[in-house]
């Protein structure tokens, strides 16, 4: 084990696997080991609603009680959890997700566009550059951590079961919602990025630390592809239903 100091303290890392804080606390508490932790909102306590999930527990803070579910789909046992915007906040309840039980994770969201994308096409982020802070309290600092390749077949397999045309992308999580300014956005671009959350590095980096499998499906909401015409269309609200269907079949899939 080993504490890399650092002038700056964010990148200053500890590599030690146990913290004051623990995020298996209850070992009573045992999960399936796929889970679908979805930012989809509302949408997934409709779907446990109506199809008779059981609630396993209920994550608690000050943003309210997150239940978490226990499903069937496809014959196999399932998590399902409604993930909290932000990476600090979806970190703090995958990283107690995956210490009572979950081994793999597949995620939905949407992402805003950064180069011409139609609303609600699918991308699959085989990296995200870490422009966020909570990744880097998980791994070493570099500038990009990448998702599961396991977990990126599977969500591709069932892309392409159902017809659905996507695309392997780098995307840009960022914690500053509003500071996306017109030459930061065309910098992102001109290095690759081609949409921009704010989750998916940390997700990726804490899963990573863990050995957990994590990988994320992207719809299209808002568009910053032209900077004079900043452009939120429907915020990609026609794809929530979808993304959870799908996330359902991927989690069938995954080891």
């Amino acid at each position: 084990m080993a504490l890399y100091k650092n002038d700056i303290p964010i990148l200053e890392y500890d590599d030690a696997s146990a913290a004051l804080l623990r995020h298996d606390r209850h070992p009573e508490i045992v999960l399936p080991r796929r889970a679908v932790y979805a930012f989809l909102g509302d949408t997934v306590e409709r779907y446990a609603q109506s199809h008779g999930a059981e609630v396993l527990d209920v994550f608690q803070n000050i943003n309210g009680d997150t239940p978490i579910y226990r499903i069937q789909h496809q014959g196999q046992e399932l998590c399902l959890c409604r993930a909290p915007l932000g990476g600090p906040a979806a970190v703090q309840l995958m990283d107690w997700l995956i210490g009572h039980g979950v081994r793999s994770v597949i995620s939905a969201g949407s992402c805003g566009a950064l180069v011409p994308l139609p609303e609600n096409t699918f991308l699959v982020p085989s990296r995200a550059l870490r422009d966020e802070g909570t990744s880097y309290h998980y791994l070493l600092p570099s500038r990009f951590v990448e998702t599961s390749e396991t977990v990126r077949g599977v969500i591709e397999e069932v892309l392409r079961f159902h017809g659905l045309k996507y695309a392997e992308c780098t995307t840009w999580t960022t914690d500053g919602f509003f500071r996306s300014t017109e030459a930061m956005v065309a910098h992102r671009r001109e290095e690759g990025c081609a949409t921009v959350e704010m989750e998916c590095a940390s997700l990726a980096a804490c899963a990573s630390f863990r050995g957990a499998l994590f990988g994320q499906l992207l719809y299209t909401a808002d568009t910053l592809a032209d900077a004079q015409n900043y452009d939120p269309r429907e915020w990609g609200m026609d794809s929530m239903a979808p993304a959870l269907a799908l996330c359902l079949d991927i989690a069938a899939k995954l080891p």
